[in-house]
């Protein structure tokens, strides 16, 4: 009697054990992006846009057809994979990842994964097409620096290694045979366990190159140019508050990208402080005085950053106590 008692109390016992752990890191992470918050808050003075509070809704509202056009490429990926889903279900699970953006390389996002796989869509399904995204993205921000290169030679590195990765990552998904990579650590992983990640990225790879045919490629490529693009011109719209004409609309794109792919590049939870030094400093260089450039580079990464954290949050609540389909 006890031998069949003993396993479901220690079952219930791991499953307890392990939502602790879940939610305790969740809070932790959310104490954690309250405070950075609260931080970049408090070093604000929004006196200088007092009279442009309607460039700064704008620009706000441009960061969410970002988000929109991004939800939209990523239902096309899944569907692609074979899973059509309703666009009520794939907003929230996409925008709930959001909440963990901070997370360094924002590797966080694929807490989404968890939404699919009740739906019987597996990791390596969501992991292809997270992979596929954020290879797209950086790629959409180098192309996005490409008119405004004459004036950042100062940073011509960190967009050669940026392209470099792209260019490599996509020859190697385009050239290596992964089905039978795949089918290789299929055979072997029951003798060798050590070789169940590698067996996971194999089968993520294998759906990957499904994503990556001309067609979907150019797609999600052309998505991911105007979204990001988007929020580049959101940098703009609010520039022209403090001085107007100062900021083209190629060098806040090449700005904006620049800044963003050195705090990926970095690997610093969201490109905190990277980031920030990155586009404050090249905003100087293009003749903002040094009190306009951190208003700047906080504005827009509360409109761009931090917006996306909270509604992430809302969406992870929403999905915590709605029943989705």
């Amino acid at each position: 009697m006890n031998s069949n008692t003993a396993p479901p109390a220690v079952a219930a016992s791991h499953s307890l054990l392990r939502k602790l752990v879940v939610y305790g890191l969740f809070a932790v992470f959310a104490v954690w992006c309250v405070t950075a918050f609260r931080k970049d808050i408090a070093q604000i003075d929004l006196h200088p846009l007092q009279a442009g509070w309607g460039a700064v809704l704008l620009a706000g509202a441009l960061s969410l057809v970002n988000y929109g056009l991004r939800i939209w490429r990523w239902r096309l990926y899944m569907t692609r994979l074979g899973h059509v889903l309703p666009w009520r279900f794939v907003s929230l699970t996409y925008m709930s990842g959001f909440a963990f953006t901070l997370s360094p390389g924002k590797i966080g996002e694929m807490v989404r994964a968890r939404y699919y796989q009740p739906h019987g869509i597996g990791l390596p399904v969501s992991g292809a097409a997270f992979f596929v995204e954020r290879l797209l993205d950086l790629l959409a921000m180098v192309l996005l620096t490409a008119a405004a290169l004459t004036e950042l030679h100062a940073y011509a590195r960190f967009l050669w290694v940026a392209l470099g990765l792209v260019g490599g990552l996509l020859a190697v998904l385009m050239l290596l045979p992964w089905a039978r990579v795949a089918a290789h650590l299929d055979a072997r992983v029951s003798t060798h366990r050590l070789l169940r990640p590698a067996q996971g990225m194999a089968h993520t790879l294998v759906r990957a190159r499904a994503l990556l045919s001309p067609g979907i490629l150019l797609g999600g490529m052309a998505l991911g140019l105007v979204a990001w693009g988007l929020e580049a011109i959101g940098l703009k719209v609010v520039a022209d508050v403090l001085s107007p004409d100062l900021l083209g609309v190629p060098s806040a794109m090449g700005i904006y990208a620049v800044a963003i792919i050195v705090g990926a590049l970095s690997f610093l939870p969201g490109g905190l402080g990277s980031t920030e030094f990155v586009m404050a400093g090249l905003l100087y260089a293009h003749g903002f005085t040094m009190p306009q450039a951190i208003l700047l580079t906080l504005v827009c990464r509360l409109l761009t950053l931090w917006l996306a954290v909270v509604i992430g949050w809302y969406c992870v609540w929403v999905l915590r106590h709605t029943k989705t389909t």
